[in-house]
């Protein structure tokens, strides 16, 4: 029974994550960038000053006076806790294992065009978000579907199943690629820097309740627990690990330039192309960087808009803003100095991508800082993998919630997060590949209810792109915001808006 199961969803799992859905991921970011008019470049720095650049002149993106809402760093660092993962170091070497150094490439393609897509989803999570019973409030990929798509003419009942479908696939996603797959790599990352067999199930075991009693006091903490312990973990954790990298890079400076002629080179693989196989090699390269950059950065899979919505912010656009932000500094920056390491250590063969030791994913990874740091790269990777992999826990226990929540309504929560702190000790002792490859599939399902609701709206991002723009580029006082879909969440927010001007 076991054995057809997996047979099943591995079907089911290579059209998910095959070719066509990654078009349509990859696509509607192409779409999105065209529609706006490639928002994401001639607005960048618009982007910069109005995010990271504002966190020491605007109160409102470090300080929250609203206690039913987050600041909107904090929304940041939630998301990007749920993002910058495992796959930041481990799937970013096995993506240079299975589609060459071309990959890296492609997978900057991903993250331009993931941009607008990202930008797209939380523009359309505030304009569509509501305060649930505790005066919380609740966004997402459900929200808009129901009440956008579901709001057309003829759309209300598929607007309404679709965003059904889309939080049972994010509640089982939560379960194992939130959970069991992120335990996992901590218990195989801190058993391996201890010298312990990766598969030790007392050692496994202990880990576990250690993280999973870590991760009870915050996620039964609620949303504002869970975003005040990523606020201080996700700068911490990103520090550490690019401060890393960056010494990695500058010791071995004089391998900069061949990396980058070999990701440039082989994104396209002209050599190859003489000798008649340069198709293939560039469709596996495009497929392996589009996976492992869709794969990092969630652009699409409707996943971190739960958190961005919950922010203390007014202006839809502006959380957009944080959504660009978010993929360009997960895969821009941290993907990339992963890359970096991994190509300017010697550890890989920049004509063919080859693994020389025949190292893959985190093994790859940790050659590399090993290499440099000596035994100490082992634990580095280890601190770091311990890292990323709790701070996603707690995103995506969050996400988990939001969508238990539309299912079942407010007081159901506490059932889920009892059950999701039970499956992280469960995770570090048992075999859990089965559970992390059928959440694996969920995750990539998560995509096509929400692009589906990405493309059939993206006349209102557009409206309401255009109308920040007229206000905020051209000075346009004339012209009222769009700040809600519903008229008391307008009235609401203009006030505020006001009182602030």
């Amino acid at each position: 029974m076991v054995d057809k199961i997996a047979e099943i969803n591995g079907l089911i799992n290579n059209i998910v994550w095959g070719v066509p859905a990654l078009t349509l991921l990859i696509g509607t970011g192409v779409l999105m960038t065209l529609l706006t008019k490639f928002f994401q470049f001639t607005h960048f720095g618009h982007m910069i000053k109005e995010t990271i650049g504002g966190l020491f002149r605007k109160k409102d993106i470090l300080n929250n006076k609203d206690e039913n809402s987050i600041s909107q760093f904090q929304a940041l660092c939630t998301a990007l806790s749920a993002t910058i993962g495992t796959g930041n170091i481990a799937g970013i070497a096995y993506a240079i294992t299975m589609g060459g150094t071309g990959a890296v490439f492609w997978m900057w393609l991903a993250a331009i065009v993931g941009m607008m897509t990202n930008y797209s989803e939380n523009v359309l999570g505030i304009f569509f978000r509501r305060r649930n019973e505790k005066g919380e409030w609740s966004g997402g990929a459900m929200y808009y579907l129901r009440d956008g798509l579901g709001s057309k003419k003829g759309c209300k009942q598929i607007g309404a199943v679709l965003a059904v479908l889309f939080s049972v696939f994010a509640v089982f996603a939560s379960f194992g690629i939130g959970n069991m797959g992120q335990v996992t790599s901590i218990r195989e990352s801190v058993l391996h820097a201890f010298g312990f067999a990766a598969d030790s199930r007392t050692g496994g075991l202990i880990i576990g309740i250690i993280v999973a009693i870590v991760a009870a006091l915050v996620i039964l903490g609620g949303l504002t627990r869970i975003a005040k312990a990523n606020e201080k973990i996700v700068p911490f954790m990103a520090i550490f690990y690019i401060l890393g990298s960056v010494i990695i890079v500058v010791m071995n400076y004089k391998m900069i330039i061949p990396a980058f002629a070999s990701i440039f080179s082989h994104a396209f693989s002209l050599e190859a192309a003489a000798g008649g196989v340069g198709g293939a090699v560039i469709k596996q390269a495009m497929t392996w960087g589009f996976k492992r950059g869709v794969f990092s950065n969630e652009a699409g899979l409707g996943s971190s808009v739960m958190v961005h919505s919950a922010s203390n912010v007014k202006e839809p656009v502006t959380q957009g803003l944080w959504g660009i932000f978010e993929v360009f500094f997960d895969t821009i920056i941290v993907c990339t100095l992963t890359a970096l390491v991994i190509l300017t250590t010697g550890i890989v063969d920049l004509e063919t991508g080859v693994s020389i030791s025949g190292a893959t994913k985190l093994g790859l990874a940790t050659e590399a800082f090993t290499k440099c740091f000596g035994s100490f790269g082992g634990i580095f990777i280890a601190i770091a993998i311990t890292l990323f992999a709790f701070s996603t826990v707690l995103g995506w226990s969050y996400y988990g919630t939001k969508a238990w929540e539309f299912l079942f309504g407010t007081k159901a929560t506490i059932v889920y997060k009892v059950i999701f702190i039970v499956i992280i000790v469960a995770g570090s002792a048992l075999d859990a590949s089965l559970v992390i490859d059928l959440s694996d599939t969920f995750n990539g399902l998560m995509a096509i209810p929400n692009l589906i609701g990405v493309i059939t709206l993206s006349g209102t991002v557009m409206a309401i792109t255009n109308n920040y723009a007229k206000r905020i580029f051209k000075g346009d006082s004339s012209v009222k915001p769009m700040l809600s879909f519903f008229e008391d969440i307008q009235r609401e927010q203009e006030k505020r808006l006001k009182e602030e001007d």
